[in-house]
């Protein structure tokens, strides 16, 4: 996920965040948090990085699970329709996404998103948006914490301790690999906790990300010369 914003910028519209929060508010009634009900044999990594203030790269993925091996790579380059507004970044994420995702020949079971999922202030982090918006089970790995209070988990691969937001758990602090920082785990739409942990760690080969977000990661960085 990318969090380019300019410090000088303005301060954001009260009517246009007026509108966000009502609009937040209504998508967090019809997110179902659920054990996927279908067999996962295609996982994809989605990732988004800000070219300058005005203009998007996103990035989809997709592989064989639990090979993980790539079958498809797509990326989409557009305008950012919105200013920078703390909580509110999935609404500039989520058009261009949605349109690298339309490029993706096969679709797939499950989309892993770099961010978060219900670990937000008003549980609608960008993987929740997405699969609000594709009616699709997501799950967001996230490098950094946006709300919430947790214990260092053990410093092993595996390890893990809840994330908890107002007496609730919405995410695992999940040791990827020994003796590096951990990642944060949600579940986006029609996904739940304990499947969104165990696909991540089944995900997590080398490297502190899973294989499909740390792929959607590196693309995006080599799609963004041809930009």
């Amino acid at each position: 996920m990318a969090y380019y914003r300019s410090f000088d910028a303005p301060p954001p519209d009260p009517i246009i965040l007026k509108q966000l929060t009502a609009q937040q508010n209504e998508m967090q009634q019809r997110v179902v948090l659920q054990k996927p009900d279908s067999n996962l044999t295609l996982i994809a990594g989605c990732d988004s990085s800000f070219i300058g203030e005005d203009s998007i790269l996103s990035v989809f993925v997709l592989l064989t699970y639990p090979e993980l091996e790539v079958v498809e790579k797509v990326w989409h380059h557009g305008p950012v329709e919105l200013p920078y507004i703390p909580g509110f970044l999935a609404f500039r994420e989520a058009p261009n996404l949605l349109k690298a995702y339309e490029k993706l020949q096969q679709k797939p079971d499950l989309i892993m998103v770099d961010g978060h999922g219900i670990s937000h202030p008003r549980k609608l982090g960008i993987a929740t948006h997405l699969g609000l918006h594709l009616n699709k089970p997501t799950m967001g790995v996230a490098k950094k914490v946006l709300v919430g209070k947790y214990t260092e988990p053990a410093v092993t691969k595996g390890s893990l301790s809840p994330l908890v937001y107002k007496d609730e758990v919405i995410a695992n602090v999940l040791r990827t690999k020994d003796r590096v920082k951990p990642v944060f785990v949600s579940p986006g739409h029609l996904m739940d906790l304990a499947s969104a942990t165990e696909i991540a760690m089944t995900c997590a080969l080398k490297h502190k990300l899973p294989e499909p977000t740390r792929l959607a990661d590196h693309y995006a960085a080599v799609f963004k010369k041809d930009v």
